[in-house]
């Protein structure tokens, strides 16, 4: 008596297979695969969105702070102990620039005095403008830069004329040099106008007049309102701890010393607070396309039951229709994640070209967009793809 034959194995689904197979799946539904996948598409733009613009904004500060450099401290007078304004020594530059790391010192001086577009200009009009008494070398110590015409010189501090801050070029209406303003009762002519001073706020909303001009023509005392320092970058901390009895040895208590990058440092520390707010929205809106992934697979499952029994029936195991669908969800979550990616990077590049930033999005943050759409969707898929391969082959051809 012949002995019967063993049973044949399952035939093996090569990977090529598995995802013809799980790509034919989608195709059958284009709308409820459109509409999860925008989901995924979603959350993982807008997490990379949210690191893009931040890792940009952090790259736009550093390449500010590296041009104007962490080494600038700023003096100024605070208030006596009968809680009145100070004022600082005339002197102090001179004795500021005694200290041996320091490279470079300047100053300006706040003038009683308001500047208008023209004599017609009611007097309570200022526009908040500042008159600043400077010196010839400020720009130098503070790394600024003027838009269009030309700096304070040897010649022109000494005449009637007048530098404007970017913010007061706006208010008074003046975008070329070679005009006069009214300033201080007198003309003024306009030598040029300035970029923004990111370390230096206070000019960008003044009008600034060479030092002999406005002792001469404004009135002016002499007294510094802010000196600017540039120290030798080691010994910052050092010279900041003496500034203030340097700057005036019968009052230290009496001085104020700020670093302005301290407040670029913070800005960028606050973003970073801001961009893991952000990046935790982000997490919710992917969750959401995860749990419409889910949906899809589920609902798939439900109406694909003859499909699953008729592939049974012919031979197809647990394992393969389970890999059919897990096959599925994982290609649909890698459609919204690749588009995610894609609309993620646009999204910070526009951001980032509006506000003239450098465009950064970290390798890191798009691997892991992509890695973490793979993950929910094997998540997502895996309950359905269970479901789907415990059905019978004649309970999945007995449902209607």
């Amino acid at each position: 008596m012949s002995t019967p034959s063993p049973l044949r194995p399952h035939a093996r689904l090569r990977p090529a297979d598995v995802a013809r197979v799980g790509a034919a799946g989608l195709r059958a539904r284009p709308l409820r695969v459109f509409l999860s996948a925008v989901g995924i598409a979603i959350g993982i733009a807008a997490m990379l969105a949210v690191v893009g613009i931040s890792a940009s904004s952090r790259a736009d500060l550093d390449r500010t702070l590296d041009r104007l450099g962490t080494n600038l401290l700023t003096v100024s007078p605070g208030t006596t102990l009968y809680g009145t304004d100070a004022r600082l020594p005339q002197e102090s530059v001179r004795m500021i620039d005694r200290i041996a790391p320091v490279r470079s010192v300047s100053e300006v001086g706040r003038i009683e005095a308001h500047a208008y577009r023209n004599d017609h200009v009611p007097s309570g009009s200022t526009g908040s403008i500042e008159v600043l008494a400077t010196r010839a070398d400020l720009l130098r110590t503070l790394g600024g830069r003027v838009t269009t015409g030309s700096w304070l010189n040897a010649a022109t501090a000494r005449h009637p004329a007048v530098v404007l801050g970017a913010k007061a070029a706006r208010r008074l209406g003046v975008h070329t040099p070679g005009v006069r303003i009214w300033l201080g009762g007198e003309w003024f002519g306009v030598a040029g106008i300035l970029d923004p001073v990111p370390l230096a706020k206070e000019l960008d909303t003044a009008a600034l007049v060479g030092w002999p001009a406005a002792q001469r023509h404004l009135g002016f005392d002499g007294h510094p309102t802010f000196v600017y320092v540039r120290s030798a970058e080691p010994s910052v901390e050092a010279v900041r701890s003496v500034l203030a009895a340097t700057a005036n040895p019968e009052a230290p208590n009496e001085v104020r010393v700020s670093r302005p990058s301290d407040a670029l440092a913070a800005r960028r520390a606050t973003d970073r607070t801001l961009g893991a707010l952000l990046l935790g929205l982000g997490a919710v809106a992917l969750l959401v396309g995860g749990i419409g992934v889910a949906n899809t697979m589920v609902i798939s499952v439900l109406e694909r039951r003859p499909e699953i029994g008729l592939r049974r029936a012919l031979g197809a195991s647990r394992g393969q229709i389970r890999l059919q669908f897990l096959a599925e969800s994982l290609l649909l979550s890698a459609l919204g994640g690749l588009g995610g990616v894609l609309l993620g990077i646009g999204v910070t590049a526009g951001y980032a070209a509006t506000q003239s930033w450098p465009a950064v999005v970290p390798p890191w943050a798009t691997a892991g967009g992509l890695a973490s759409t793979l993950l929910i969707g094997a998540a997502a898929g895996l309950y359905p793809a269970i479901q789907a391969s415990r059905l019978s082959p004649t309970e999945a051809l007995a449902a209607p």
